[in-house]
Formats: C-alpha cells, structure tokens, sequence
C-alpha cells in the first residue's frame, strides 16, 4: 500500500481531532496572506504610508509570537486547549468583519494584533496536539498541517482579487490612477486630504470591504468544528456528564504517569495524552526545566539552529507574500495592479502545491534530505530572480518556485528536530516562536529597505537571508552528528556499568 496500515489505523483512531487541528490551520492561512495584495487599498482606507502601514504587519507578527511563545499553557488539558482553539478561530472572523471599519492605521494595527495572539496560539497548540498524538509517525501528518495553511492563505488573495481597487482616492483612471498607486509605494503624496476623502474613495473601501466579509463568513465553520469536537468528547460545561468524564480523564492523566515504561508506547487518544506532551509546553515553563541540567551543549544548539533556519526561511516567506505585490507595481517591473495582484495568490497556491505533494515525500524521505533540497532551491530561485529583474514573465515563475521549496521546510525541520531528540526538548515551541519571530522581524526590516533602498533591495534581501539559512543548516548537521556521537557513548558507559553490576549479583547468588 501507498501508506502503511499502522498509520492508517492511527489516523483513524484520532480522525477528529487531527481533521480539527487541520481545519483551524486554515484560519491561520486565511490571515496570513490577506495583508499582501490588499496592503495598498489598506494604505488608502487609513490614509496612511507604506512605512506606517508596515508597522501593521510588525503587530500581527508580534502578537503572532507572544501567542506562540504562551501557547503551549493550553496543552495542559484537552478542555484548555480546545478552548483556546475555539477562541482564537472564533475571533479571527470578528477581526475580519471589523477591519472595514479600520479608518486609522493605529485601530488596524490591534486588529492586526488580535489576529496575530489567535494565530500564534493555533500555531503552537495545533503543531504540539498532532506530534504528541503521532510522535515518530508525525511527518505525514505536519505536513498535510501545513498544507491548510497553503490552502487558507490561497483562499485568501482569490477572494479579496476581484475588490481590489483600480484606483484609490483618484477621480481618474488609467495611467494616471496608476501613477497613484506606483507613488503609494514610495510615499509620494500625489493627492489632497479632500480628494483622498471623496465620496468615491469611500466607495472603492466599501467595495473592498466585501473580501474581507467573505472571508468572516468562510471562517466561520472553523470554530463550529471545534466546539463539535468539544461536544463529542464531553467537554462543553453545559453537556451531561461534562464533570465526570473531566474528572475521570484527570485521575486517569495522574494515575498513568509515568506508570507506561514501555520503549515504544502506542499512541493513546488524544482525551488520555492530555499530560504526555513531554517537554513540550510554552516558552517559559521549557526556560525553567530543572531536567536541563547535565544535558550536553548540542542539545541547546539543535534547539538554537534549528529555530535560526526556520527565522529565515519564514522571514523571506513573510516578507515575500508581504512585499512581491508592492515590489511588482513599482519599476522597473510596473505591472498593473490587477496582475500583480496575482503573485500572491500563485505564490501561495504553490505553498499549497508543495505541502500536498510533501505528504507522501515526507513518507519515503527523511526529512533531512527535503531540507537540504529545498534550503538549495530557494537560493537557486532567488539568484535567478535578481538576474532576470526585468522579466515579468520570470516573476511569475520564480514566484511559483521559490513556493514550492519554501512549502515544506517548517514541518520537515520540525519532524527532524523532534526526531532528533527523541521528543524530550522543547523543539516544537523553540521552532514556532523562532518562525514566528522570523516573521515578524524580517518583514518590518524588508519593508523598510525597501522604504529607502528601492524596490531591487528587494530581492537582495531575500538572497542574503536564504544564504545565512543555509549556513546554519550545515551548522545543525554538525550539532546532529555531536548529539548523536553523545547519546551512542552515553548508551555503552550505561550498558558497561550494568553488565558489572548484574555479574555480581550473579556471583552473590
């Protein structure tokens, strides 16, 4: 068979709660992909500059890693961590309902903030939940995880393309309302505070408001899905038999740990894992870990390394989908609004493209070598990218490429990390908050070389980033074979001081 039965049987023993972590996956995907392509009409409803409007993205992203870095407080019990997930998906589609109403660029940004707290907690619970649930059987299963970030984030700039305003703040059109939005970029007010508040500019903002409504509306299913989760397992207060089958689950957890001592232990149901998620939690308690004591210095750097790759290869796909639209209207490339409001979207289908087709690479690969493919092939794209600036043509499919590679390489590192260390460290919460700082530092830095540089400094920024990320990946190989060099002579200093041991009491006897 394509996949083997074990996994098929365990993914239909935890069917609904992996069908659930998948579906607020999409959420995520829905808000990460929608600032792209609308940032312009946003500029334009907020009457702001692209620096201001930049500062939006940093609050989303920041917020994103507060919420990862406090997300594993959830995964303490099923009930806490799906309402967490209820929550966080639930107020993703009231911000998208709301953000029409965004006349200041100061109200945008918490809005944005808001969304950026729900996504960091989906983020950290949803990836810890599946690895605890699947453990060395996780890599398939992150990978179609991160597949619906894809999807949701390719939703998102389809449904918001056919509103994007032509003209922003401008009673004319054509060249001229394009000059517009090409001065937009770089700050070059070519229009009055009477005309930016015409009856006409309000009316292109109430046409684009329509996207953002759509997409409340899409979510909504999502926080329907997991308070259905919730009732079949008993979880919701008002259900009957809620208390008690909290309670039994709870003595359970307390009378189980640390009793199964097998080698390898069959993943349980994700109602009886509720205290099994080893040292997986949030930021802080794994900063506290007394266990951390004694560990060798390659077990700090796979944590360290890993999280530096993932802060640059999530930074440049932040920084992409943020900034390819506003890098493509402005010369030397000058597309039209309408077609660069495409690259985004294929940017994204890519991302999708790539994790579908990584589920199965991900079954008959280690995650190793994935990574070092995909790590070469962002690099190799983006070169190609800077030497052919002028071809829109090639913007397109370098667009395409660099997605591709870039799909898979945080659920590969994070299968290869928690792999590594036997799912003992804090891998999970290091590698989300480091992605998510990635992204949020990366995209205020881009966004601002650009600002000043222009729009090429675009492009370089991505090469130099995706070369640093490569650098350290050969960093974490290194800090792989010590760690593992460590383990093997731990293992035969224990197995020297047991062999004597039970030769005496052979002797005794």
């Amino acid at each position: 068979m394509f996949i083997e039965e074990r996994i098929l049987t365990l993914f239909k023993r935890n069917w609904q709660h992996t069908l659930t972590y998948w579906s607020v996956f999409f959420s995520f995907g829905l808000c990460i992909a929608f600032l792209g392509p609308t940032i312009l009409d946003l500029q334009c409803q907020t009457q702001s500059t692209l620096q201001q409007i930049t500062w939006v993205f940093f609050s989303q992203q920041f917020c994103l890693l507060i919420g990862s870095s406090i997300g594993g407080v959830f995964k303490k019990t099923l009930f806490s961590a799906l309402c967490a997930l209820f929550v966080s998906s639930l107020m993703i589609s009231v911000i998208f309902a709301i953000i029409p109403f965004c006349y200041n660029v100061l109200i945008l940004a918490i809005a944005m903030a808001v969304t950026g707290l729900a996504m960091g907690v989906i983020d950290t619970i949803a990836n810890i939940q599946l690895v605890s649930i699947y453990q060395k059987d996780s890599a398939v299963f992150l990978q179609a995880l991160h597949f619906f970030i894809g999807f949701g984030a390719l939703v998102s700039p389809l449904i918001a393309d056919p509103f994007l305003s032509e003209r922003c703040g401008n009673s004319t059109g054509g060249e001229e309302s394009l000059h517009f939005h090409r001065s937009s970029v770089y700050n070059i007010r070519t229009f009055n505070t009477s005309t930016a508040t015409s009856p006409l500019a309000h009316e292109e903002e109430s046409v684009v408001s329509y996207a953002f409504w759509i997409m409340a509306v899409i979510n909504l299913p999502v926080p329907i899905a997991v308070l259905v989760l919730m009732y079949l397992e008993k979880l919701i207060p008002c259900c009957p038999g809620s208390k008690s089958r909290l309670l039994d689950k709870d003595e359970l957890s307390m009378e189980t740990q640390g009793a199964e001592a097998e080698p390898e232990p069959e993943p349980q149901h994700p109602a009886q894992q509720e205290d099994h998620v080893g040292g997986h939690g949030d930021l802080f308690s794994c900063c506290r870990n007394g266990n951390l004591s004694g560990l060798p210095p390659s077990f700090f750097g796979i944590h360290i390394l890993g999280g530096i790759v993932l802060f640059m290869t999530d930074g440049i796909v932040g920084a992409y989908a943020g900034f390819v639209y506003t890098y493509a209207v402005a010369p030397p490339m000058s597309l039209t609004p309408k077609t660069a409001g495409y690259l985004a979207s294929l940017f994204w289908a890519a991302i999708t493209a790539g994790r579908l087709v990584s589920i199965p690479l991900a079954y008959r690969f280690q995650p190793v070598r994935l990574l070092m493919v995909n790590l070469a092939g962002v690099i190799v794209t983006v070169l190609l990218l800077l030497l052919l600036y002028t071809s829109s043509t090639f913007l397109f499919v370098g667009t395409c490429l660099l997605g591709l590679f870039l799909s898979s390489i945080f659920p590969c590192m994070l299968a290869y990390t928690e792999d590594v260390l036997e799912y003992q460290g804090c891998a999970t919460t290091v590698l989300v908050t480091s992605a998510g700082l990635g992204e949020m530092v990366l995209q205020v830095v881009v966004g601002s070389i650009i600002h000043t540089a222009g729009s090429y400094s675009f492009l370089l920024c991505g090469m130099t980033i995706g070369c640093i990320g490569f650098i350290v990946f050969f960093a974490l190989l290194l800090c792989d074979r010590l760690h593992r060099n460590y383990l093997t002579g731990t293992s035969k200093k224990t197995a020297m001081v047991e062999e004597p041991s039970s030769e005496k009491n052979e002797e005794r006897t």
